[in-house]
């Protein structure tokens, strides 16, 4: 059985991934056909974002059936050998649920639709207010989260897209449907569910106008929350001891993560928060361009590592995944110092209390594509804001600029294999473009270069195994006023391990905290982003975006 504490996930988006038969868009033949690849990264998990039955108007995230796989990416007899051939190789499936809403092209909704009362309240159905929506919310993609539906004069709730109907959890039926797909995809061999949204699937028992903001305050962490997690732990994964369960929470709290996590709760096994990737947003505001706030991030990340660490809940750490820009483009450095900025973002987040996650091209360095053009772009989000910031009176250079820094479509650019057409992704046009960069930046070109970023992840996920330390040591900022400098020290049995990262392409000097004793310990230079780091003696100078952790044992 795996430790997820000592394990590390591989985020794929299948539709960008690999191309098996030449239609331009990446399967899950194309997945199988890079395991060997994954397997020599050293990963413990896939986890593949939705591949079901859809309409794609969200990209899968809009699923019109639970356990049908979307033919654009292949068969049910597909993913059964996905799973044999990755379980062969000592990696694990890890599949993403969609449960806060379905597609409007669902059958559920359909027959909600055509009127049949039962499939009705399978969703959140409202009459107007003097012919205005129910509520004056407003959907994560812009616009009111309420749609018109002309035949039964009602509105029906989308805190998403229109296509993407909320889903009514305070129906048992709903929830006893939700837990029969659990059930179904673990019957098939998987032994991972990541689910979106998730904190966001319990709705108030009254609707209200939210007079200072967008309606988030009523339904996050929502009154029966945990509730209800509990209920689908007992009806589905809690039954299988290797199943290991992420939650994404939207705009959540370190006290209810901890509750989602904690062992004795009963819930999930971690979660994911989004708090540390909103330090480049302006006034909260993230369709805007502003510089990261090393200060703010800092304080973020070490106020959840010390929260989840008192509270006994856990973190999954991770800088990407298939909505988030580049983290080489967006914290790091992507021209001058591109391999020293990726390897040091890459030991700054894997090195702390948590659970990994590294998101495909993440491990080669890929960058954000920087799109000139809106007609290059696929993402629903990025298109809806880019009218709503030309009707605010933006000029389109501005709007552009804005994407380029911002867009999901930043990390859902094809996988970047080899220096040929289409970056080895496949033989014909692909359903998005591939970055001009990819012939410089690709796997085949990192694989033989032993100082690569790839190689980088490969030590940290082989550390993260053979060190105790890392995935059960507890965690300790220091030098929290360091203007360039994110440093902190891990502490487990008779054993610290200090992490030093430069965060800036200039020069800076590291001291030893006079607190921090290390009478007693013998230093090893455990991994370092440089050729020639030193071993630890003393105060030193950190060279632009370096990175160092020792390993410090007491003598014996």
């Amino acid at each position: 059985m795996k430790d997820f504490k000592k394990s590390t996930i591989y985020q794929i988006y299948p539709k960008s991934f690999m191309d098996s038969n030449g239609d331009g868009i990446g399967d899950i033949n194309g997945v199988i056909e890079k395991l060997d690849y994954l397997n020599e990264l050293g990963v413990d998990y896939i986890w593949l974002t939705p591949f079901y039955r859809s309409p794609q108007n969200d990209n899968g995230y809009d699923v019109a059936d639970y356990t049908s796989i979307d033919p654009v990416f292949g068969t049910m007899d597909d993913f059964e050998r996905l799973v044999k051939e990755a379980n062969s190789r000592d990696i694990q499936i890890m599949l993403d649920m969609v449960f806060n809403h379905t597609s409007t092209e669902h059958e559920w909704f359909q027959k909600a639709l055509a009127g049949d009362k039962e499939y009705k309240d399978y969703y959140i159905f409202k009459k107007s207010k003097n012919g205005e929506p129910p509520t004056n919310w407003i959907s994560k993609f812009g616009g009111p989260a309420w749609e018109y539906v002309a035949e039964h004069d009602e509105y029906y709730l989308h805190l998403f897209d229109r296509t993407q109907a909320d889903l009514n959890w305070e129906n048992p039926r709903v929830r006893q449907e939700i837990f029969n797909v659990v059930n179904f995809w673990m019957d098939k061999g998987v032994k991972g569910f990541r689910l979106d949204v998730i904190n966001l699937i319990s709705k108030p028992d009254s609707y209200e106008n939210d007079d200072d903001g967008d309606g988030r305050c009523f339904y996050t962490d929502g009154p029966k929350i945990h509730q209800f997690l509990k209920e689908m732990n007992e009806e589905t994964f809690g039954k299988d001891v290797e199943v290991m369960t992420v939650g994404e929470m939207s705009s959540t709290t370190i006290d209810h993560c901890i509750k989602y996590s904690s062992p004795v709760e009963k819930e999930l096994s971690m979660v994911f928060s989004f708090h540390h990737l909103k330090v480049d947003y302006k006034d909260g505001e993230k369709w805007s361009l502003a510089d990261f706030d090393f200060r703010q991030l800092k304080e973020i990340l070490s106020s959840w590592q010390y929260g989840m660490q008192e509270g006994n809940g856990w973190n999954a750490l991770f800088w990407c995944n298939h909505d988030q820009p580049r983290i080489v483009s967006r914290f790091g450095n992507d021209q001058e110092y591109h391999k020293e900025s990726a390897k040091m973002l890459a030991t700054a987040i894997h090195m702390l209390r948590g659970t990994p996650y590294i998101y495909q091209g993440e491990e080669i360095g890929m960058t954000n594509p920087k799109f000139n053009d809106i007609g290059q772009y696929r993402d629903v989000e990025s298109i809806n804001y880019y009218n709503i910031l030309k009707e605010a009176g933006k000029d389109e250079k501005e709007i552009i600029e804005i994407l380029q820094a911002k867009s999901r479509d930043n990390s859902r650019t094809p996988m970047q294999w080899e220096d040929t057409e289409h970056a080895g992704f496949t033989k014909v046009t692909p359903w998005i473009s591939v970055p001009d960069n990819a012939k410089v930046i690709n796997a085949e070109h990192a694989l033989k270069d032993q100082d690569s970023i790839f190689h980088h992840y490969q030590k940290l996920i082989f550390l993260r195994k053979k060190h105790d330390i890392i995935a059960y040591g507890d965690y300790q900022e220091i030098l929290g006023d360091h203007d360039q400098l994110f440093a902190y020290v891990r502490s487990y049995k008779d054993e610290k391990l200090l992490v030093i990262n430069n965060f800036y392409a200039k020069e800076a000097s590291f001291k030893i905290p006079k607190d921090m004793d290390l009478f007693g310990y013998n230093s090893e230079l455990l991994l370092s982003n440089y050729i020639d780091s030193k071993e630890l003696a003393g105060d030193f100078i950190l060279r632009p975006y370096e990175s160092v952790a020792y390993l410090l044992k007491k003598d014996k």
